[in-house]
């Protein structure tokens, strides 16, 4: 099938380009790729050793101190089991009649749409945060944001408490809302009064957030919005917060091949994508369940 649309006299010369949704999960502020190794097929795996707690004892002077414990560890397995490829081709005739370059124009949408389906399965991980690290649950979730005004940052003041509780590290704490969470911070003043310049600029005077979704700072939190934060059980969404340490990816592009298809007079390109992604730290994340209904 031709790509028809893209003839100068139906297209500007300029390719219409499609809204790219924020990708947020997995970026390296995030979720860390500590762990990612040389991976080179679907299904290999990536050992983490962790290490137990050292045991802090009374010293008495004069008096020998115990003999020395051995060290504890246990030994998690990343397992890189996703595969994603893409498969395209652009017809000669297309390429030539149409005004811009096609194959680069489905290259960036095609890498783009192996971003967003891994960003997703990242952001799926919060089934795996320990259950004391909720708040809220798909039977009662958080609600009522629009008759309380400050809700939505005195949650985020919560899921702080639930990672002070663990001793999560501060620096780098981050939470992903959905827009409408958004919404309602920017009503409260204590969200658009304080932080930096560049985050009351962001939300007083509409600037666009970046390309990683980072919208400012928040009760403790790097703040980060996207369209990709869990959304089941009737519009029960998933709010992360934590620590990138927390959890960890490893990804890789194993084949990325251009060749000529036999029957067609096209240009084709493929490529593979892997990758998997764990949390090996539950208790330094935590999970808003909330509803805006």
């Amino acid at each position: 099938m031709s790509i028809a649309n893209f003839i100068p006299s139906v297209w500007a010369a300029d390719i219409l380009r499609a809204l790219d949704t924020l990708l947020v999960y997995a970026n390296p502020a995030i979720i860390n790729s500590d762990y990612e190794g040389e991976i080179s097929a679907a299904g290999d795996s990536v050992r983490i050793n962790l290490l137990g707690d050292v045991t802090v004892k009374s010293y008495t002077r004069d008096t020998d101190i115990d003999t020395p414990e051995a060290l504890t560890d246990a030994q998690l397995t990343l397992t890189v089991d996703q595969a994603k490829y893409f498969n395209f081709a652009v017809d000669d005739i297309d390429r030539r009649q149409a005004q811009g370059d096609l194959r680069a124009e489905a290259a960036r949408r095609a890498a783009y749409g192996l971003r967003k389906v891994m960003d997703s399965f990242v952001a799926g991980l919060y089934t795996e945060i320990a259950s004391t690290q909720f708040t809220g649950d798909d039977t009662t979730p958080i609600a009522d944001f629009d008759s309380n005004s400050d809700r939505a940052y005195n949650k985020l003041v919560d899921l702080g408490t639930l990672l002070n509780n663990t001793d999560t590290p501060e620096d780098g704490r981050f939470v992903v809302i959905p827009p409408w969470y958004e919404g309602y911070l920017q009503k409260d003043p204590r969200f658009t009064s304080y932080g930096t310049n560049g985050n009351r600029d962001q939300l007083l005077n509409g600037t666009q957030a970046g390309e990683n979704g980072l919208i400012g700072r928040a009760a403790g939190f790097d703040v980060y919005r996207s369209n990709q934060v869990p959304n089941t059980a009737s519009a029960k969404y998933k709010i992360i917060a934590g620590h990138r340490s927390a959890w960890s990816r490893a990804q890789q592009i194993l084949e990325t091949e251009a060749y000529r298809p036999e029957r067609r007079f096209a240009d084709a390109l493929k490529g593979l994508h892997v990758y998997g992604a764990k949390v090996v730290r539950p208790y330094n994340l935590a999970c808003l369940v909330a509803s805006d209904t």
